[in-house]
């Protein structure tokens, strides 16, 4: 999550999320510009798409203090910002650890604990700036040598998001100045940083165990664990050295566990949570309907996709999963499965994404008879007996993976849907124990490359998102395309590599869903960012 970051969210990330709002990303990857942009007091960096501000009542103050609980369909179980990818956990990691430069709700990247970043013309050397002030939550000053240990560790452990840029050194000129020079550029490199996992931790763990350290981490965020449980709940309280001064406005953070779609709508209802990660779709209309209940919602950088594992005797056959996305009507899913909030996908990288090719991309579109003529192409041409495999508890996916059933059926192909747990789910496709999957791949930062990397280089850490697909060619476009500066060549890359994937389907894309969340009427100032996180240090309670 290169970084690639693609993440994913429920079965990887959480939640089935997109067309309400369209989103324009100003991606500042190759700049040499200074990047001033930053949060002040009173400043939320979102769009009002993207922040709840609903009330019941005009005369009704919002007050500081007070604890938020957000329902999560899975518990976190580490903090470890290096060594983890997945929703449950990064979600929770950046608000205790935050990165030099961040993006804001529409996608800029905007500095954050550096108060000025510059790059040099040739791309080679990046100068940060920290913020005056800057303390950790256990009130010990922020310095550049900080960052250099954190960034370090970063390169040393690689992990799911492991810095892909060549780094010739990391150097701290000064108490407040950080400097990074490249060995060759890396276009994604500033967008990148803005990862969770690039996120900045005291000198040597504070002179504890890294064990130690990651059972009650010290970073910068807005809050601090406070009690945790890895099969359960989480605890935060406010840090109370956070550098936006006032700020987080609540006392407390709660990410209750609700595994199941349904319990989490009914819980937000009661007023039992006063938000929810992952909203069903088939329930947006009737929380919209209730005057307690507000769904925010936001674009996302999210592709929901069928996924296939090309070590398997049946998928690694390319006129199989041709045949496949040939039988698929990916409109009809979308209308049938987002119920509006969604758009059919024709190539790998969402709308809100720079160097998306979907007006250029000639996706294989639905068409049963050449599927069939596909299928006989292949080695099973009287087709096969598979699986599909599901993580329980998330209704969308159950009906996206009937559609793909009765798709498969129509040519030949009988599809046997395997629904675990969640964490068996991620353990099973972790461990390439699958022939099939519905997972949805996700940029951490606004970069092409954040998606294309984790999806596409057969030596990164998934191994093309658990697929093992290796295409030279393609393999060969990615690394062009994080050497090229930002602009029509970089873009001609990125067309034809996306042209490849929709040629030869390693992973069918499905749609581009929005992000939504289910927010009671009662919180004011919830910012949803387009990873589907939310930042909650502007969080206040009515009443």
């Amino acid at each position: 999550m290169s970084t690639l970051a693609a993440r994913l969210h429920k079965p990887l990330r959480a939640g089935s999320l997109i067309a309400i709002l369209a989103i324009a990303l100003a991606g500042c990857s190759g700049s040499n510009n200074n990047a001033n942009s930053s949060p002040s007091e009173s400043q939320s960096p979102a769009s009002s798409s993207a922040s709840a501000s609903a009330s019941n009542s005009a005369s009704e103050p919002s007050a500081a203090g007070g604890t938020f609980t957000y329902a999560r369909p899975a518990s976190v179980t580490s903090l470890d910002l290096h060594n983890q990818i997945t929703a449950n956990n990064a979600f929770a990691i950046d608000k205790v650890f935050e990165p030099l430069v961040a993006f804001d709700s529409e996608g800029k990247i905007v500095d954050w604990l550096a108060k000025s970043h510059e790059i040099s013309p040739d791309g080679l050397t990046y100068t940060f700036v920290l913020r005056d002030g800057l303390k950790f939550s256990n009130g010990q000053e922020v310095k550049a040598e900080d960052a250099v240990f954190s960034l370090q560790r970063h390169l040393d452990v690689g992990g799911p998001l492991a810095i892909a840029a060549k780094v010739e050194s990391l150097t701290a000129q000064d108490a407040h100045t950080l400097v990074i020079k490249l060995k060759e550029p890396y276009t994604p490199f500033i967008s990148e940083l803005s990862n969770f996992s690039n996120g900045i931790l005291p000198k040597d763990f504070g002179g504890v165990s890294e064990e130690e350290f990651f059972k009650n981490p010290v970073g910068t965020g807005p809050f601090v664990v406070k009690q945790w449980d890895p099969a359960g709940d989480l605890t935060f309280a406010k840090n109370a050295y956070y550098w936006q001064e006032g700020k987080p406005y609540i006392d407390e953070l709660v990410y209750k566990l609700v595994a199941d779609d349904n319990q989490a709508i009914n819980q937000l209802k009661a007023g039992e949570v006063d938000a929810i990660e992952s909203v069903a779709l088939q329930n947006v209309g009737e929380l919209k309907q209730s005057q307690d209940i507000a769904v925010v919602a936001n674009g996302s950088w999210v592709t929901e996709q069928l996924f296939f594992n090309t070590l398997d005797e049946h998928f690694s056959d390319v006129h199989v999963r041709r045949a496949l996305a040939l039988a698929l009507d990916r409109d009809g899913l979308t209308n049938a499965v987002t119920f509006g909030y969604g758009k059919a996908a024709t190539s790998l990288l969402p709308p809100a994404i720079p160097y998306n090719a979907n007006d250029k991309v000639k996706a294989l579109g639905f068409d049963t008879e050449a599927a069939k003529a596909e299928l006989a192409k292949s080695k099973f041409p009287d087709g096969f007996s598979t699986k599909l495999l599901i993580a329980s508890g998330n209704n969308a996916r159950a009906q996206e993976a009937q559609i793909i059933q009765a798709a498969g059926k129509s040519i030949g192909i009988d599809i046997h849907i395997e629904s675990v747990e969640f964490a068996a789910f991620r353990d099973r496709f972790f461990k390439y124990n699958f022939s099939a999957m519905i997972n949805s791949g996700q940029a951490d930062s606004p970069e092409a490359n954040s998606i294309l990397a984790f999806q596409t280089d057969p030596e990164g850490f998934s191994k093309s998102y658990w697929t093992h697909y290796t295409n030279d060619e393609v393999t060969k476009l990615l690394y062009e395309g994080q050497k090229t500066p930002d602009g029509d060549k970089r873009g001609e890359i990125y067309v034809q590599l996306q042209q490849i994937l929709a040629d030869e389907v390693p992973y069918i894309p499905l749609y581009y869903p929005d992000i939504l969340k289910g927010v009671r009427s009662s919180v004011e100032g919830l910012v949803v960012l387009p990873n589907n996180s939310v930042r909650f240090q502007d969080v206040r309670l009515k009443g």
